[in-house]
């Protein structure tokens, strides 16, 4: 399960991370700070804090109330774990967006507009590909922090066997139960995958990458 939804929360993070980090990176609005500080939040945040605000807005707001009604569960549900993935890694892969957007002269888009492309085909032609390692990077880095996430698992959808558990909340009911040597199997596991996560985005250009 842990493949499936970290993927998942890969696809959806890169897709919300590529247009608010383009945004956040060459236009500044009222607000800006601000929206670029919310971002953080969910990083320094600790995992049970997270876990708890993402079960109040499930449970006690209208727009949690309205889905939850409408059928579209979450609670102690995989797509439970891809929310709380999502809420996390999410800031990592805005963070690299922008970083990689940083970088990128803006002149090379002006000089787009100016020989007749759109707005949107510059961005589309020009700061995308050159963009392209950073944001491979970033979503290596988004799916290795959603891989590993366990805090607000916790205390969003638990770990029931065959449900929702995922490899981070194996090691705890492994431990839990005086399996030492199970769970510092998975434990060895999860360190194997964030080194080999590390390496590659290093070999993409990770460099670029400033948190």
């Amino acid at each position: 399960m842990s493949l499936w939804t970290s993927t998942t929360t890969v696809v959806l993070s890169i897709l919300f991370a590529i247009p608010m980090g383009y945004v956040l990176s060459r236009h500044r609005f009222p607000g800006h700070v601000v929206a670029d500080s919310l971002v953080d939040l969910p990083i320094v945040f600790p995992p049970v804090v997270v876990g708890l605000t993402v079960l109040v807005f499930v449970t006690q707001t209208p727009i949690g109330r309205w889905i939850e009604h409408s059928g579209f569960e979450f609670i102690f549900q995989p797509r439970g774990i891809v929310l709380c993935q999502f809420v996390v890694s999410a800031s990592f892969a805005i963070r690299s967006a922008k970083s990689t957007f940083d970088e990128i002269d803006p002149r090379l888009e002006n000089v787009a507009l100016t020989l007749g492309c759109s707005q949107w085909g510059s961005f589309l032609h020009v700061s995308l590909p050159l963009a392209r390692s950073g944001i491979m990077a970033g979503a290596i880095l988004t799916w290795a922090r959603a891989f590993g996430l366990f805090g607000p698992l916790m205390i969003f959808v638990g770990s029931f066997r065959g449900r929702t558990e995922v490899l981070s909340t194996t090691v705890y009911l492994e431990q839990s139960v005086g399996h030492l040597e199970q769970a510092l199997a998975v434990a060895l596991l999860l360190v194997a995958v964030a080194m080999i996560c590390l390496v590659t985005i290093r070999l993409v250009g990770g460099r670029s990458i400033r948190l």
